[in-house]
C-alpha cells in the first residue's frame, strides 16, 4: 500500500522557519507533480505551491508565500519538500502533501493525500 508520510511541523516563533517533508512509503515507479496545500482553522483548504515531473522541476506559488516558501524534491528519495521562511502567525495551519503517484508503469496515476502536519506560528 501505498501512502504519503508528511513530518516536520511544529510550532515556531514569527520570522522562524520551518521544513517540511512528504514521503511516499511503499512501491511505486513514479510520481508526476507534487503539492502543498494547507489550511486554516475554520477556512478552506487552499493551495500553497506545486512542483512538477519529469526531471522538470517547475514551480509555482501562492502569492502569500513567494520568496518566502520554497518547494523541492528528491526523487531517488521519492521524497518532497516545504522549506517555510520568515513564517508569519498567518501562515499557522494544517499543511497537506499531494501527488500524484504510479505504482507500476502499466497503471496510471493515482492521486494521494497525507495526513497532515500542523505548523503553528506564535510567540
Amino acid at each position: 500500500q501505498v501512502q504519503l508520510v508528511e513530518s516536520g511541523g511544529g510550532l515556531v516563533q514569527p520570522g522562524g522557519s520551518l521544513r517540511l517533508s512528504c514521503a511516499a512509503s511503499g512501491s511505486i515507479v513514479n510520481i508526476n507533480v507534487m503539492r502543498w496545500y494547507r489550511q486554516a482553522p475554520g477556512k478552506e483548504r487552499v493551495l500553497v505551491a506545486s512542483i512538477t515531473g519529469g526531471g522538470i522541476g517547475m514551480t509555482n506559488y501562492a502569492d502569500s508565500v513567494k520568496g518566502r516558501f520554497t518547494i523541492s524534491r528528491d526523487d531517488a528519495k521519492n521524497t518532497g519538500y516545504l522549506q517555510m521562511n520568515s513564517l508569519k502567525p498567518e501562515d499557522t495551519a494544517v499543511y497537506y502533501c499531494n501527488a500524484a503517484v504510479r505504482r507500476t508503469w502499466y497503471q496510471t496515476y493515482v492521486e494521494l493525500w497525507g495526513q497532515g502536519t500542523l505548523v503553528t506560528v506564535s510567540s
